[in-house]
């Protein structure tokens, strides 16, 4: 008789490591890297994968001012927020935005594309984005992957 796996909370922890991505995101395009690192997190990639257990591995993304868009997205791409009042919304283009933050289209792609719940934001804790080449977790000895 077969039986189905579902993994435990107190199971992952012990049994089975998280392993260490390092994807190198420059020439890439933001919304397929996004969606493969939202992959890797989910830990969808794994045997082991299960829906309401946080199975994933922890993803460093290096070069990430680099990323390309196609066509006019440069300039017609738009990052909204609102500050709550009447009148309140702030629209930023992608031009402006990677110019003071880098780090920032990256991760908010991955962002959206994760789970909007508890579940989604303890995922997302295991994403790291560095504008450049370097990054501090070497000591993890991360392997790297082309997406």
């Amino acid at each position: 008789m077969q039986r189905t796996f579902v993994a435990k909370n107190e199971e992952i922890g012990k049994s089975w490591n998280r392993d260490w991505y390092l994807v190198n995101a420059e020439g890439k395009r933001l919304g397929r890297l996004a969606s493969k690192i939202a992959m890797i997190l989910q830990g969808k990639r794994k045997p082991i994968y299960t829906p309401h257990v946080d199975t994933g591995d922890y993803v460093v993304v290096i070069n990430a001012s680099k990323v390309e868009l196609t066509g006019n997205k440069w300039d017609q791409k738009l990052y909204q927020r609102h500050s709550g009042y009447i009148g309140g919304l702030k629209e930023t283009p992608y031009r402006r935005l990677i110019e003071k933050r880098p780090t920032f289209p990256v991760r908010e792609a991955v962002r959206r594309m994760l789970p909007k719940t508890t579940l989604g934001r303890r995922m997302l804790r295991k994403l790291k984005v560095y504008p450049g080449p370097e990054h501090p977790h070497t000591a993890q000895r991360p392997k790297e992957i082309t997406l």
